[in-house]
Parts: structure tokens; C-alpha cells; sequence
């Protein structure tokens, strides 16, 4: 195999560095966004009713054909 320039660093991310750079308070802002939308406590009660009331789908939802029987 080739050698991997790892080297390599978009232009999103160079803006993104130079922003964070120029507001480093968004670090921390990031922290409380985050916290409020993804880094919730697990609950195995919650998690556990949750599993037990999916309902079983067909293997193909989107199949046209209707057998009855």
C-alpha cells in the first residue's frame, strides 16, 4: 500500500481552529450544549420498558404486496 498523507487538514477545520482560537468561550459553551442534549444518566427501568414495547416490523416495510391469509 501507499504512503497516507495524514498531513492533510480541510478547510472547515481550519476555520473551525481559527474561530475556537478567536472565542475560546465556545468551549465551554459546547460543554453545556452538549450536557443538555447527549450526556444524559442511563435508566435500566426506562431503557428496559422501552425494548418490551417495540413492535416487530416486517423484514421489508415498504413491500407493496399484501398477502392474506
Amino acid at each position: 500500500m501507499g504512503d497516507v498523507n495524514t498531513s492533510y487538514v480541510s478547510d472547515h477545520t481550519k476555520w473551525m481552529d481559527e474561530q475556537l482560537a478567536k472565542n475560546p468561550e465556545w468551549a465551554a459553551d459546547q460543554k453545556v450544549g452538549r450536557a443538555l442534549w447527549w450526556d444524559k444518566k442511563q435508566d435500566g427501568d426506562s431503557t428496559a420498558r422501552n425494548q418490551a414495547s417495540k413492535v416487530p416490523q416486517k423484514p421489508y416495510p415498504y413491500d407493496v404486496t399484501f398477502y392474506t391469509e
